[in-house]
């Protein structure tokens, strides 16, 4: 990985919708060679898709929670199952440590938050963290 190609990835990462012309200026390359780059880049997978970045507040979802869940019983494909069919879920890894999975999700109300934490404890007991800010979020 190139310095070039760290830039392009920058880039992209702030907006994947830029053209690829203008990606050419603030890289210091021609349209066809950053389109190169971006197309192996994709073809090596270091680029896997391009996503959209939701503000969950605007659509009346301002409440956000990271939570921890280990597992009960080994209920592993229930809790898997019902977290797939949960829709304002950001992401839900396996991990390794204390908890069986870390997961993020967005709310309307507390009263919401509670409902779905009482909804997963026959699978899993969890550990629910309220995010406040991203302090990340001034970086890009």
């Amino acid at each position: 990985m190139d310095f070039i190609n760290e830039m392009i990835l920058k880039e992209l990462k702030k907006d994947s919708r830029i053209s690829i012309s203008e990606l050419g200026r603030r890289v210091h390359l021609s349209a066809p060679a950053v389109r190169e780059r971006v197309k192996q880049l994709e073809e090596q997978e270091v680029i896997k898709r391009y996503t959209l970045d939701i503000n969950q507040k605007a659509l009346g979802f301002p409440i956000e929670a990271i939570i921890e869940a280990t597992i009960k019983n080994n209920r592993y494909a229930d809790f898997k199952d019902y977290i797939k069919a949960y829709t304002n879920m950001d992401f839900c890894y396996r991990i390794s440590g204390e908890a069986c999975f870390l997961l993020k999700a967005h709310f309307q109300s507390f009263s919401d938050v509670e409902q779905f934490i009482d909804e997963l404890q026959p699978y899993a007991h969890t550990k629910t963290n309220f995010i406040f800010s991203d302090i990340c979020d001034d970086i890009y």
